[in-house]
């Protein structure tokens, strides 16, 4: 009966997909949209130009004013940092101007965020949860203008926000939501109570988001449950700050246990409106969580560097050990796989600015992939620089060697697999996203509600579209239409790309008309449809730009990164495919319960308990 609720709670704040075209969501159901991708959307060259003239200030003040070891060592960003960031307006990157922001485009903000990243995780992770996620982006979407003039002003001068969803007994279930918001004096005020935990920014943040239950509603007999956003204020009383957490890595970030007791917060705080909080949530999410990609690819980046350096550097059985085909091959791919990372991180930036795109899943996409790649792009560059790697920097510099911080990179990698969705929810919302165009003609069918005219009626149309849209992914015209002249090796590609879109499209129907409702709980399966639909994203958005920096003459390899990446991802694509038929999914799921019950205790003896 929960499980149930939580799938209505989840199902009621999703977004209507419809409105606009998505490449990634069209891309399940074998229809790729080339003209979304092709050409390569770059960068407008004005609003280039301003970011340049902006990270050129802001790559100046991190190396000379912040000590990226020394807030990992000590836990604390310095006020001079935090004065200083603000002075710069790095508080206001996405703040309109009219409300004393710098008003930036999403590539000019991520290109901000990836700068720091690539200096300093906790300074990157304080500036993004500030304006990706925190107060700043749902008051520009859904803010009233008397909200708006009253808040956003304060955050361009450089007041701290946070975002408070999470607590200690809720993850990704927000219908076990504990926080409750209770009007008093006629709906006037709410009266917030509750704990929420893991809120980045929320220790030292002076305005904060807060999701909170509000008093259910009944609609067509049936109680819905009702999450509210409200704007609460640090000197509130009843706000607590009753613990800060620390970390594996990201040592600066200011995360923690928040408390409210009684807060009594105006109605005139609430965002969007009540119930409106976890839509708001999800919607904010979208745009917000594209500030991680653009991390990794940095973080991604200066691990390339420091692996290039180090195994051109360091000599090692009569030569370098970069010339040795086994750090060569890590070189090899950790170098294609960035190209990837940075072709899908600016493709959905770009898909932001332009406007008119439903980005849903390219941004849990790009989420997706950058994050799983940075991580592996880690672990390879601690690898390839051995004990040195997994030596602190502050070691390396207390015995004279160049400090290079490859164990801070890679404890700061890890945690972009978990915020803002974990990989294994992002698979849930891909897939349950990729799902939806099917879902909406086959459950109104199954549902006792729908009337038996309805249900003929709907019956008909389904029947209809099935008997052309299933022939279509067996035969079928490639929908290249010469949208940009590429080469013949990104041209192979291209056509991999559309045939194995219709092959997924197939066999994600296969699966659904087998499974049926039962295919959510089927999550290995989900899992290695959304993998193949991201590698197949992956490579469309590094054929577009290979194509596009050829085609302006920056012809430095471009197309031979492409080209590797595209031929290792259409390994795993074909691995994955096969691993839909032949798979051991029941026998690992039936050991995971024996352990679960207790069945293989014995293999926990001979440790300290």
């Amino acid at each position: 009966m929960e499980f149930s609720k939580s799938i209505q709670v989840a199902e009621e704040a999703r977004e209507e997909a419809g409105r606009y075209p998505s490449f990634v969501g069209d891309l399940f159901v074998g229809r790729i949209r080339w003209e979304l991708i092709f050409p390569y959307p770059d960068q407008d060259p004005a609003d280039k130009k301003i970011g340049d003239e902006f990270l050129k200030k802001l790559e100046a003040f991190l190396k000379s004013k912040v000590d990226a070891d020394a807030i990992d060592r000590t836990g604390i960003i310095p006020d001079d940092v935090m004065k200083g960031l603000a002075e710069l307006g790095c508080f206001g990157i996405k703040i309109p101007k009219e409300y004393g922001g710098l008003g930036f485009s999403q590539i000019n903000y991520n290109r901000a965020v990836a700068l720091v990243a690539s200096h300093c995780g906790s300074t990157a992770v304080l500036l993004s949860a500030h304006q990706s996620i925190g107060v700043p982006q749902p008051l520009k979407l859904f803010g009233t203008p008397e909200q708006k003039k009253k808040y956003l002003p304060l955050f361009a001068k450089g007041a701290v926000s946070a975002f408070a969803l999470t607590e200690p007994d809720v993850g990704s279930d927000p219908a076990k939501m504990s926080t409750t918001a209770t009007p008093v004096e006629g709906g006037a005020f709410y009266l917030l109570n509750g704990e929420k935990l893991w809120c980045t920014n929320g220790t030292i943040a002076d305005v904060i988001v807060v999701m909170a239950k509000t008093p259910s509603v009944t609609v067509n007999g049936r109680e819905k449950t009702q999450i509210t956003a409200f704007i609460v204020e640090k000197n509130m009383p009843g706000f607590e700050v009753a613990h800060r957490c620390s970390f594996m890595g990201l040592k600066g970030i200011q995360n923690g246990l928040l408390r409210f007791k009684n807060v009594k917060v105006p109605k005139e705080n609430i965002i969007w409106g009540l119930g409106q909080g976890l839509k708001l949530a999800l919607v904010t999410l979208n745009t917000g969580r594209l500030t991680v990609p653009a991390a990794c690819g940095a973080m991604a980046k200066k691990s390339l560097l420091i692996a290039r350096d180090w195994a051109n550097k360091r000599v090692q059985w009569g030569a370098p050990i970069g010339h040795h085909e086994a750090i060569t091959s890590k070189i090899s791919m950790m170098s294609a796989t960035t190209f990837a990372m940075d072709s899908v991180t600016w493709l959905s930036s770009a898909f932001v600015d332009k406007g008119k795109i439903d980005i849903r899943l390219e941004a849990a996409m790009a989420k997706l992939f950058c994050t799983e790649a940075a991580w592996r792009i880690a672990d390879d560059t601690v690898q390839i620089r051995g004990g040195r790697g997994y030596e602190t920097a502050d070691s390396l510099k207390g015995r004279g060697e160049e400090p290079i911080p490859v164990e801070r990179f890679m404890r700061d990698a890890r945690i972009n697999l978990i915020i803002e969705g974990t990989s294994e929810i992002m698979h849930l919302f891909i897939a349950r996203e990729a799902m939806d165009p099917h879902l909406k003609r086959i459950l109104p069918l199954l549902s006792p509600r729908t009337g038996l005219p309805e249900k003929l009626k709907k019956m008909m149309a389904a029947f209809f579209h099935y008997a052309v849209w299933y022939p279509r992914q067996w035969v079928y015209l490639d929908r290249w239409r010469n949208h940009a002249k590429v080469s013949s090796v990104i041209w192979r590609h291209i056509r991999f790309i559309e045939k194995t879109s219709h092959r997924l499209a197939r066999e994600l129907f296969h699966a659904m008309a087998v499974y049926q409702a039962g295919l959510e709980k089927h999550q290995q399966i989900l899992t290695r449809f959304v993998n193949i639909g991201t590698d197949l994203f992956a490579m469309a958005a590094a054929c577009s730009r290979a194509s596009y920096l050829a085609g302006q003459g920056i012809d430095e390899g471009c197309e031979e990164l492409a080209d590797l990446f595209c031929k290792e991802a259409r390994l795993r694509v074909e691995r994955e495919f096969r691993a839909q038929r032949e798979n051991d999914d029941k026998m690992i799921y039936r050991v995971g319960r024996k352990m679960l019950e207790g069945r293989y205790r014995w293999l926990e003896e001979g440790i300290v308990k």
